[in-house]
């Protein structure tokens, strides 16, 4: 599609000044220590420059970040980085990843398509095995069990006689120990099926999604290739059922939380695995969030994969339960269109011939690029854009709560000493990847190491007559411990204790600006509930040009 050239609204000085956007993921405004509540590490956190920032700027808003606001289908379900990335970037509300599935499911649009039915046509008539794998949680950020139970039911009443769960446990999109509640969940729905239809169906392998299968960004390919191993070889710790699993990792690691669970397979009296994938089997991968389904996808559809040895490839028939990766295509084959993202923020300021900068950590890297180019892992422009990616550690992150925050910041000012870029854009990734740990130590260590960075991008900011404008993706770090969300008490465990909280929050992020020019600039007191989508007109309107009718309105407008 063509894009309309953007009308500007102020001289070319104006248009030239550059423009840098912060984003801290995971740091979210939940009530803090005045209020009772000691889980916040925002609050807990040394951080003098973010709380300078707050008290002086000459704006700070409180946009929402999850639900609606970021195209989900209700204002219960919390925002994430992806979508946060993506409604960044995009300028408005998409509908995403869940809403998207529940409506193809509903419709039976997704029961209709063609590869549902070669799915069936494979599978349906009792020849093959239809394996299912993906991560088992209602967390609704990378899949939902309901999602699963549905497409196991159609298959199930299509005539499938042999169907297959490889599990991946969660206790990061939800409570930290939850796993056996939903391996329950899921054999009750088993029996009921069992009776209704005479199907052969069990879970025949599982283990914690930082421990094997869901990497993202080639950041742990040794996790995918433990993954492999278990679903498709049936290589690994053997017992009889899931729950059996859980209960003796629990046991011989006290404490340990569902997403380090070490992998499981499950096998017969016999001691043979009940669910190797096979030749003629097909492969449904159920999540719908793409950046930890990228790798196992490659795994299964690449001839030339060269990531490991995968030893036997089995000849299946693979589908995703979305398209990952809408440029690169993976995978080939899957069962509910993305959601289209066009006229991204990006694509609009190459076409204004405007130099940009993307910059962030690993972890983050596909967020600032892949995410917030509207799902486009290509650049708009190679002579307009530049991409840099400073590796992660291969370690778990409350180990190292600095991660790469530092060396990010380096490389960043770095760039904008050298004034070739009007917009420059990222991601620390401290707040959500320490939060996702449960420690609340370490959080607050990830917080006051972003605030040191902050502090340096200020004195970069003023010295170079830039402006910055500093948000969240969504919030994680300011709850660490589960609260009730009806009471607003915290909640314990059988000893009395808090319960780790390591998922994201429904809390606000802050945006606000700072540097040159925004005394020009006054908050537009019109616009209800502000949220993410408002930010890409925001950045447009302090560049100095009108954003396009259809971006959600800018926070800002000139005094």
């Amino acid at each position: 599609m063509k894009l309309p050239t953007l009308k500007r609204w102020s001289s070319e000085e104006l248009i030239k000044r550059p423009v840098l956007l912060v984003i801290m993921d995971g740091v979210g405004l939940y009530r803090g220590r005045d209020q009772g509540y000691e889980g916040n590490a925002v609050d807990q956190a040394r951080t003098p420059v973010l709380d300078s920032l707050m008290a002086s700027a000459p704006f700070m808003l409180r946009l929402k970040a999850h639900g609606k606001a970021v195209g989900l289908p209700t204002d219960g379900d919390m925002g994430n980085s992806e979508v946060g990335h993506n409604t960044i970037g995009g300028g408005r509300v998409f509908a995403q990843g869940a809403s998207l599935v529940e409506k193809a499911i509903a419709s039976r649009r997704l029961f209709e398509g063609r590869v549902w039915k070669e799915i069936m046509k494979s599978c349906g008539a009792g020849e093959g095995c239809l394996h299912f794998l993906g991560l088992l949680s209602d967390g609704k950020v990378h899949s939902h069990i309901s999602h699963l139970k549905a497409l196991i039911e159609e298959a199930a009443a299509q005539g499938t006689l042999k169907i297959r769960v490889h599990a991946l446990a969660d206790g990061r999109d939800v409570d930290p120990q939850t796993f056996d509640r939903y391996l329950a969940e899921m054999e009750s729905f088993f029996e009921e099926l069992r009776t209704r239809f005479d199907v052969d169906v069990c879970v025949a392998s599982g283990g914690g999604r930082m421990k094997i299968t869901m990497d993202r960004y080639e950041a742990d390919w040794e996790m995918v290739r433990l993954g492999w191993e278990t679903h498709v070889h049936g290589r690994g710790r053997a017992f009889h059922r899931a729950s059996e699993a859980v209960a003796e990792y629990r046991r011989e690691s006290p404490g340990i939380i569902d997403q380090d669970l070490p992998p499981f397979v499950i096998v017969d009296s016999e001691g043979n695995p009940c669910g190797k994938i096979e030749d003629g089997d097909a492969v449904i991968f159920f999540n719908f969030r793409g950046d930890r389904a990228i790798e196992i996808s490659r795994a299964f559809t690449e001839d030339d994969f060269s990531a490991f040895d995968r030893g036997r490839q089995p000849d299946v028939y693979f589908a995703g339960m979305m398209e990952y990766d809408g440029d690169l295509h993976i995978p080939p084959r899957f069962l509910v269109e993305p959601p289209q993202i066009d006229r991204t923020l990006s694509e609009f300021l190459v076409h204004e011939g405007i130099r940009q900068l993307a910059i962030a950590e690993t972890q983050k890297f596909g967020h600032v690029t892949y995410f917030w180019n509207g799902n486009n892992s290509e650049k708009f422009s190679e002579e307009l854009e530049d991409w840099i990616e400073i590796p992660s550690d291969n370690i778990s992150f409350d180990r190292k709560p600095a991660m790469k925050a530092r060396e990010v910041c380096d490389a960043l000012l770095d760039r904008l000493r050298s004034e070739d870029y009007g917009f420059l854009r990222v991601n620390f990734a401290n707040g959500d990847m320490v939060g996702h740990t449960g420690s609340l130590p370490a959080a607050i260590e990830a917080m006051e190491v972003v605030d040191e960075c902050l502090g340096r991008i200020v004195q970069a900011v003023e010295e170079y007559g830039a402006l910055m404008l500093l948000t969240a993706d969504h919030g994680n770090c300011d709850q660490m411990l589960e609260v009730d969300l009806k009471t607003g008490e915290l909640k314990l465990d059988k000893k009395g204790r808090p319960i780790i909280k390591t998922s994201h929050t429904l809390s606000p992020v802050p945006f606000l600006g700072w540097g040159s020019g925004l005394e020009a600039f006054c908050i537009d007191r019109n616009i209800v509930d502000p949220g993410l989508g408002n930010i890409a007109a925001t950045i447009l309107e302090v560049m100095g040009f009108e954003a396009p009718d259809f971006y959600l309105p800018p926070l800002v407008r000139p005094c």
